[in-house]
């Protein structure tokens, strides 16, 4: 590494928040922000004279909810047409629009004008605010960066993340994900595994998503046995059902419906986002609001009692990736040693409370700092990339699983054809030959999916590719070598071989033609 690149960082690029840390000093520094916080809002905003990122975005966000972007996490490596997509954009004050191939947009009044947004751009500006927060402590350019993902993010979410550091000026070094990254703040910070071998749970609940990871450590290898999670579980979710608790009182009581009034909508979330902390560690709280909406006032008292009766169906759906993590790593959870707490809305009491009951009441591990450990964890793997660190951060070892199923669309009933399982350890490579469907086919599409169900109809289209002038010859004849190749950033390629001719043809993601010339197994 060139002594310009200066040193290398961690960065959890959150729903939220998002923190960036630096191993220096043979120890890890989490980095403070202009304003002396230790994690900076993953928010931007757009006025009549600048672009504001991080705490100022923040800040002006009741005034400006319309140009205020946040979530971008939650759209990013997405397709418009995805539902969740468009039930998130019920929810948002901002405006998405469909863009060029089923690309979201993201539309703002920027400086008098109109102007478009991917979720990929507003995480690159999210990131360069990062970037400049650790160039501002360190007093030297940062260019190589380790981001993290949630663990259950598909292809086209990583390589979106990867792009974003890239326009962000940051030479990506890893993609790692989120609840990996902590396990190692988890190790180094316990010394677990270094001498005796650990199963950990990671338990990882921010404010966009839930990740859970089981993990062997021992000698300094961290080997992730099985994960598991939700890209559509987070902290936002639980303020969103207060929102709307507090939207139907205010109508009860005032007969006033505030449902279309963004700035009052925003007023409120930012309230009962701070009432869902208090009730981490109170039984009740109240939320006062002047002038919420046409001179009204409005006030509240929630008990915690009531949140977690508003918010029983995400707990219960909380408690799902727990139970298929174990019997995916096919482990007893009496042979798991520390249950590990990650992420914000891990300080919920209920969901604590829930995980205590699904490991028979053993203590959960509170001993890392939720917010942190994320940025910690990735600090440590970025100095290994670069070679800096100690002799203990150099016999560190990660070995990652991929999440999900990764195969190709096979035979008339849109079969899907498994060529890596969810679970596989990462990197891998994969060959898997299949044949033509008709006599005399000329042209073969691979169509490359993700997920768990039999048929493509119900999992992830991530893009196809074509070989085309086949030789003539019956159906069954030709032969073909498909390869999919997983990277160390989770990162799939595709490549598919004539066996005959020696045509040779690689993925390229294109989400807008879905017709099918077939090919079939090899039986």
């Amino acid at each position: 590494m060139s002594g310009e690149e200066g040193h290398p960082v961690g960065i959890d690029l959150g729903t939220t928040y998002s923190c960036v840390a630096v191993w220096q000093h043979d120890r890890v520094e989490i980095i403070v922000n202009d304003q002396g916080s230790r994690t900076t809002p993953s928010h931007v905003a757009f006025t009549d004279t600048e672009t504001l990122i991080g705490d100022a975005a923040f800040n002006q966000v009741i005034r400006n909810p319309t140009n205020s972007i946040f979530d971008a996490k939650r759209l990013i490596g997405r397709r418009f047409s995805d539902a969740c997509v468009q039930d998130y954009m019920k929810l948002w004050p901002f405006k998405v629009i469909e863009g060029p191939d089923d690309k979201p947009m993201i539309v703002v009044t920027n400086k008098g004008q109109e102007k478009k947004f991917s979720a990929e751009e507003i995480s690159s500006m999210v990131l360069m605010k990062m970037r400049e927060i650790a160039e501002a402590y360190l007093g030297s350019t940062v260019k190589n960066a380790v981001i993290t993902v949630p663990a259950y993010f598909n292809d086209s979410q990583r390589q979106a993340t990867k792009n974003a550091g890239a326009t962000a000026g940051l030479k990506v070094t890893r993609i790692i994900n989120e609840p990996t990254a902590a396990a190692i703040a988890y190790g180094i910070d316990k010394r677990a595994g270094w001498y005796s071998k650990r199963n950990v749970l990671m338990f990882d609940f921010g404010g966009g998503t839930l990740d859970v990871s089981l993990l062997s450590i021992s000698c300094g290898v961290f080997e992730v046995k099985a994960t598991a999670g939700d890209t559509q579980l987070g902290g936002e979710d639980l303020d969103n059902k207060m929102v709307n608790f507090c939207v139907e009182q205010f109508k009860r009581k005032h007969n006033l419906d505030v449902s279309g009034n963004s700035r009052a909508l925003r007023r409120l979330k930012n309230s009962c986002e701070k009432a869902k902390r208090r009730l981490s560690f109170t039984s009740s709280t109240d939320i006062e609001i002047d002038c919420l909406y046409e001179g009204t006032d409005f006030y509240v008292t929630v008990t915690r009692a009531k949140f977690e009766e508003l918010n029983r169906d995400i707990f219960v759906k909380c408690m799902e990736p727990v139970d298929k993590c174990l019997k995916d790593a096919k482990i007893d959870i009496s042979s798991v040693h520390d249950v590990v707490l990650v992420g914000g809305s891990s300080r919920i009491p209920k969901v604590q409370q829930l995980l205590q009951n699904v490991f028979k009441g053993k203590e959960l591990c509170r001993g890392i700092n939720p917010d942190e450990a994320v940025a910690y964890g990735a600090a440590v793997q970025a100095a290994i990339l670069c070679g800096k660190g100690n002799e203990k951060l150099q016999d560190l070892t990660l070995l990652d699983v991929t999440p999900l199923s990764l195969g190709v669309e096979t035979g008339r009933e849109r079969d899907m054809t498994v060529v890596i399982p969810r679970n596989t350890k990462m990197p891998v490579k994969k060959n898997y030959p299949v044949t033509t469907r008709h006599d005399n086919q000329a042209v073969v599409r691979f169509a490359v999916y993700e997920g768990e169900s039999t048929t493509t109809l119900n999992n992830y289209y991530l893009g196809d590719f074509r070989l085309k002038d086949i030789p003539p010859a019956p159906r069954g004849v030709p032969k073909f070598n498909i390869c999919f190749e997983i990277d160390a950033n989770g990162i799939l390629n595709v490549s598919a071989e004539d066996v005959l001719t020696g045509q040779k043809k690689g993925i390229t993601l294109s989400s807008n033609d879905t017709s099918c010339e077939g090919i079939e197994k090899i039986m």
